[in-house]
């Protein structure tokens, strides 16, 4: 034996990282805590821990073996939830489906995906029926419905969701596996070419709970802690809805879905249930701050975590003022995903609005675990002077190490042994990150390189607009100029004119480059986004650009 490793007797438990110790041993054991569906169904977190190997029981009695795929088609809900567990508790893998996918992609990723059995929501069965003819490795459908009536459907369901829980025998026991086995699947939507498959195993997912835990629960700002009430607006198929309602159930926190996100639900759903602590992108944000049905709800005792796009200042403070205690994550479906937290200390919280909504708005640091760097196109780590960019790269114990099925991707992507995450940022001296673009986003203007996240935030900070996207468009002179594609707010009245000298302000001032003050203005109805609510810049330049 080396001298450098640890003895142990051999009578002793080499406790693997899985899912199901996260299930059976959370910080808080409390087992009359709800666990809330749209205000309308309760249950408690022992109801919910016997629901959990029920349906484990049932999967198994379908015929469900360690390696097949579940997948699942459903809105936020308690039964989502119960097949983050269930399911790869169990040896198999969960494939959350994204929804909101065009019909060929729902297509691909599911036979890429190799499905076995699909658990499907009513409201979805007529976008399957429409293309079940070209699927190939679903073997059985189990359905899903919120109300009693049966679905009106061609499939022939192995079951019913419900029923087939109640008919089933509580699991016991669930095997010890290989911690590195696969747990999750799901499909990084991007916006070129097909989706990419990411996977984590159980050892991923337990770590990056616990960091994320240890980060989120110990700061001093923003803080998720025992006595929060928890509802995730970041749907459950995208990468896990972060990884948090893994979080609240280790802290055992009330948690509230919402179902599908319509407003006025969200915003009953705050008020009637207490909700506390949420994240979402931030046009969710900008929605429900804006939604008429708010204007009367106390928002002072709601901590949002924001990600997915940047935060424009101006939302940020709009947010402030209602009293909502607001921070930036950052990730990728690639990084399971939380790889930075902002939070500030107690004396940056007794600063102005104006300046904490900018330091809410940067990136902020590296949750525990996490290795960043900021390099320049040579791989040279880039000074921390918060004004020389580069590609930010990562290491951390959770990051997927690959794509699945897709080695030249993956190459690509791991290329040097760091995750090339492809988006632009800086760095301050106390190593606070802020993203100033991704790469293939930055506007290139006679050489010199222009923000177009830094723009687009000038942009809606005028009162008249209600959002902009800033792409770069091809120029004789120039090689590429930033072109504002604006939506203005209901009512008001503004020219391009107007917004040009609203960027040549920020010019004068020294917050732009002087290079800005070619940008151009075209006003448009509205701002094409990916299916996880990002600005889709690809089929913006599609659109707009001649």
């Amino acid at each position: 034996m080396s001298d450098h490793l640890i003895w142990r007797t051999g009578a002793a438990y080499d406790y693997p990282l899985l899912i199901k110790n996260m299930f059976a041993a959370p910080l808080v054991d409390d087992g009359d805590q709800e666990i809330v569906y749209r205000g309308e169904k309760r249950f408690t977190y022992r109801q919910f821990r016997d629901r959990v190997a029920r349906l484990a029981a049932a999967l198994v009695s379908l015929g469900v073996k360690p390696g097949d795929t579940v997948a699942v088609m459903d809105w936020d809900s308690h039964r989502y939830l119960e097949c983050f567990y269930a399911v790869p508790m169990i040896g198999a893998v969960l494939h959350t489906v994204n929804v909101r996918l065009p019909a060929e992609q729902l297509v691909y990723t599911i036979d890429h995906a190799e499905d076995d059995i699909l658990l499907i929501n009513a409201e979805f069965l007529p976008l399957i029926e429409n293309i079940k003819g070209r699927i190939d490795t679903v073997k059985q459908y189990v359905l899903i419905a919120d109300e009693a009536a049966a679905a009106d459907s061609s499939l022939r369901f192995a079951g019913e969701y419900e029923s087939l829980l109640a008919a089933a025998a509580p699991m016991t026991e669930f095997p010890d596996l290989d911690e590195n086995t696969r747990a999750t699947t799901f499909y990084s939507t991007g916006t070129t070419g097909l989706p990419k498959g990411v996977y984590f195993s159980h050892r991923q997912l337990v770590l990056h709970t616990l960091s994320t835990l240890a980060t989120i629960a110990s700061s001093s700002q923003g803080r998720f802690a025992r006595e929060d009430v928890y509802m995730p607006l970041t749907p459950m198929f995208h990468v896990h809805a972060w990884g948090i309602p893994y979080v609240a159930t280790m802290l055992g926190v009330k948690q509230v879905y919402p179902g599908k996100y319509v407003p006025e639900v969200l915003v009953k759903l705050l008020a009637t249930e207490g909700v506390t602590f949420s994240h979402c992108v931030p046009t969710i944000l900008n929605m429900l701050v804006s939604a008429p049905a708010a204007r009367s709800v106390d928002l002072s005792h709601w901590k949002v975590l924001i990600g997915g796009a940047a935060l424009p200042r101006s939302v940020a403070l709009a947010a402030l003022a209602r009293g909502i205690d607001v921070s930036v994550g950052y990730g990728l479906s690639e990084t399971c995903p939380v790889l930075t937290v902002t939070s500030l200390s107690a004396a940056q919280l007794e600063l102005p609005l104006e300046e904490q909504a900018a330091l809410r708005v940067r990136t902020g640091t590296p949750i525990a675990l996490v290795e960043l760097k900021i390099i320049d196109k040579d791989g040279n780590e880039a000074p921390r002077d918060d004004r020389t960019s580069g590609e930010i790269v990562a290491r951390a114990p959770w990051l997927t190490q690959g794509y699945f099925k897709d080695h030249a991707n993956s190459e690509r992507l791991w290329e040097d042994g760091w995750l090339h995450t492809q988006d632009v940022a800086c760095r301050n001296e106390n190593g606070s990150i802020r993203i100033t673009d991704r790469t293939k986003d930055i506007v290139k203007i006679g050489g010199e390189w222009l923000s177009s996240l830094e723009l687009e935030d000038i942009f809606v900070a005028h009162p008249a607009v209600a959002e902009a996207a800033v792409i770069g468009q091809p120029d004789v002179k120039w090689g590429e100029i930033p072109l504002g594609l604006v939506v203005i707010k209901p009512g008001a009245a503004v020219t391009a004119r107007q917004l040009r000298a609203h960027v040549k302000s920020y010019v004068t001032a020294g917050v732009l480059p002087r290079e800005a003050v070619v940008t151009e203005v075209k006003f448009v109805d509205a701002i094409d986004r990916t299916s996880v609510g990002k600005v889709n810049k690809v089929a913006l330049r599609e659109k707009y650009l001649v």
